[in-house]
């Protein structure tokens, strides 16, 4: 049964990748050619009765025939050069987050191309700009989100040129957002309107304090921006409408900037932002670019998993309850760029709910750019949630209640950032920025703010007009539309749920389970000779090790010994690709990531001496504050023995790390 499975497996991956013998070579040789041919004709009938204006003549004179000779010797030397390139595409490599491309986005790409379509405005992208405006549809509809403009709130998403900008736009909007009350008060106190009564705030909003104006959610601010435009348009005449219209703007924190606005705002302290210790770099990259700056950012403890933890979350949030400290964002991790971690995402939902009773409010936004598309593992074709038994039956460990939680609640997040060239498996560099609820747009746009007080039907017409004027309501400006082509060709030809996508993700999970059953041969290959554990059990679909030599209870001599380790399988502007049999990457754990309990666990398990491992190293060279891992990113679907040819990847590689280590043992 099991033989049947792995080639029924393999039927289906065949067409679906070039391959790493580029055996589906002529597939896409024959579509791009076609598909250029199909191009050629389109440009030669655009308007047909206009002359050729490159003649024979020209083609065959001596500084035609110079550049061309110019242009391929250039071009040769790219491509020789580009061979050293790491080879992302072979089941060998198992570094970072990368590995072959779906022919569907490869080619979907690289004929997109040729037309160059530019997506900050329909005008100049009348095809792919709505095949953009679709994949966030795509997206949105596996995460969970409400794609139909019938219901409240409806979602919208974008490509973005990866997942930090997705980040950055992500704090962008909610600081649009929820500052905005703030502003409209002082702008009404100013102008001496009283809306009187409403639904969307308990209260006097003009008189009410800013810790009040900024706790507001998301959805109630929305509201609140549209009954109070409806109540100044019923008030006021147009002119009278304009001026007050402009004076809100005014006070607005993206018109007198961060200082300005804490100038104004001086009992208001400036919002924080909470991540998990685990979270990427390109926060605290945000928070600087946005004028919160990097004390700001507030970093949450991580239990034995490496996920957030919920407990430290909710001190951290009581403390800044009882400090009167806003709170702008909570995020959350769906797979560390690290170790693959899921945070919890439901608690963190659960924590917003508890808070909110108190008077503390706050956004959640979801960093998935690595562990998004797994998603589509949990989709059934109609967009349901399958449920954890059924999943169950699939896996040999995948999903854990925690990690099945945590996927089922992304639908309460605000936004969620996602990689479709990670596990979308399409070219760089395609992110996307999903959010739930696309009446944010309205507090970025460069337009009037009073111009939303519309009927429903007449919004719906603004929503679809404004996005096709995409460049306004984005961080970007010009940007490619052969990305979003890609994603969109790729969703096409393989829906994101799990008989599709969620199959082929599916299979990276299959290949981390057998990874992870069969550590214990791998260790006990090396017993007596060295450690070999795995610091942190697998969410995902990447296992990190460390590896200490027999005997050794320095962690800074055993973090030198897995460099060496390292050296062999790293890829390098200077390595010759063609010298590596594999190919790995790796990291670090910090001591300050870790509580005690979890450095004394390590420390135990690798029989290294607690003393060695520490925040402040001396000057001995046997101290370290960190634990270096071989961290591994198990995402080709070749890996563990589907292909029919009797080879699996996963046990050759456990063979060859035995060798490096024991090469690395001899004196």
């Amino acid at each position: 049964m099991e033989a049947d499975n792995d080639r029924n497996l393999q039927r289906w991956l065949s067409p679906l990748f070039l391959g790493s013998y580029a055996e589906n070579d002529e597939l896409l040789e024959k579509v791009v050619v076609e598909l250029l041919r199909d191009h050629v004709y389109w440009r030669r009938n655009v308007h047909p009765e206009d002359p050729p204006l490159i003649n024979a003549m020209d083609q065959h004179s001596d500084e035609y025939l110079q550049f061309v000779a110019r242009m391929k010797t250039q071009l040769h030397g790219l491509s020789a050069r580009l061979k050293n390139t790491a080879p992302f595409f072979n089941p060998r490599y198992i570094g970072h987050m990368a590995s072959d491309l779906l022919l569907p986005g490869l080619i979907a790409q690289l004929v997109t191309t040729l037309y160059n379509p530019n997506h900050v405005t329909d005008e100049a992208a009348p095809v792919t700009l709505e095949l953009e405006l679709e994949v966030g549809q795509q997206l949105a509809a596996m995460f969970g989100y409400n794609t139909a403009t019938r219901h409240k709130p409806c979602a919208w998403g974008h490509i973005t040129s990866g997942g930090t900008l997705a980040n950055d736009e992500s704090l962008w909007y909610f600081r649009a957002v929820r500052y905005w009350p703030l502003a409209a008060a002082a702008g009404m106190r100013d102008a001496g309107f009283d809306p009187g009564p409403l639904q969307h705030f308990d209260g006097d909003f003009c008189t009410a304090s800013d810790w009040q104006l900024f706790n507001l959610s998301i959805d109630q601010v929305i509201g609140l921006r549209r009954e109070l435009l409806a109540k100044i348009h019923a008030a006021l005449s147009t002119e009278a409408v304009s001026e007050l219209a402009a004076q809100i703007e005014a006070q607005r924190v993206e018109a007198l900037g961060m200082a300005g606005f804490q100038q104004r705002h001086t009992d208001f302290n400036t919002p924080c932002v909470m991540v998990p210790e685990t979270a990427h770099y390109s926060w605290e990259k945000a928070l600087k670019l946005l004028g919160f700056g990097s004390a700001n950012l507030i970093s949450i403890g991580v239990n034995e998993r490496m996920r957030m933890d919920p407990q430290a979350l909710a001190a951290a949030l009581a403390l800044a309850h009882a400090e009167q400290r806003p709170v702008l964002a909570v995020i959350g991790v769906l797979g560390t760029t690290e170790y693959g971690s899921i945070d919890p995402i439901d608690k963190i939902v659960a924590e917003r709910q508890r808070w909110r009773k108190q008077g503390l409010n706050f956004a959640i936004h979801v960093d998935a750019a690595w562990g998004g598309y797994l998603a589509s593992i949990f989709r059934d074709a109609s967009g349901g949630l399958i449920t954890h038994a059924q999943l169950r039956e699939r896996f040999r460990h995948f999903p854990s209640a925690s990690v099945y939680h945590a996927f089922a609640e992304l639908r309460h997040a605000d936004s969620i950032t996602v990689d479709p060239h990670k596990l979308g498996f399409v070219p760089f560099g395609c992110g996307a920025y999903i959010a739930r609820n696309r009446a944010m747009t309205d507090f970025v746009s460069q337009r009037a703010a009073y111009v939303f007080a519309l009927e429903d039907d007449q919004k719906e017409i603004e929503y679809a007009r404004r996005f096709r004027n995409l460049g306004q309501y984005i961080l970007e400006g010009s940007k490619p539309g052969a990305a979003a082509a890609a994603a969109w060709v790729t969703h096409r030809v393989l829906p994101l749920d799990h008989e599709h996508f969620g199959r082929l993700c599916g299979q990276t999970i299959r290949n981390c389970e057998y990874f992870f059953d069969h550590l214990q041969d791998l260790s006990a290959a090396l017993a007596g000779q060295a450690r070999v554990i795995m610091p942190f059990e697998p969410d995902t679909n990447l296992i990190c090790l460390a590896i200490n030599p027999q005997g050794n209870r320095s962690l800074a001599r055993m973090n030198r010994f897995a460099g060496r380790i390292y050296e062999q399988l790293r890829v390098g502007a200077h390595v010759d690709m063609h010298t590596r049999a594999w190919f790995g990457s790796r990291t670090l754990v910090h001591r300050s990531a870790l509580a005690d309990t979890e450095a004394a666990r390590l420390m135990q398990e690798l029989d290294l001496d607690p003393a060695s491992f520490t925040l402040h190293p001396d000057a001995s060279g046997e101290q370290a504050d960190n634990i270096f891992l071989l961290r591994h990113t198990l995402m080709n679907p070749w890996l563990s023995g589907c292909s029919g040819t009797g080879l699996n990847y996963l046990d050759r590689y456990c063979r060859y790390l035995i060798e490096l280590v024991r090469r690395e043992l001899l004196p």
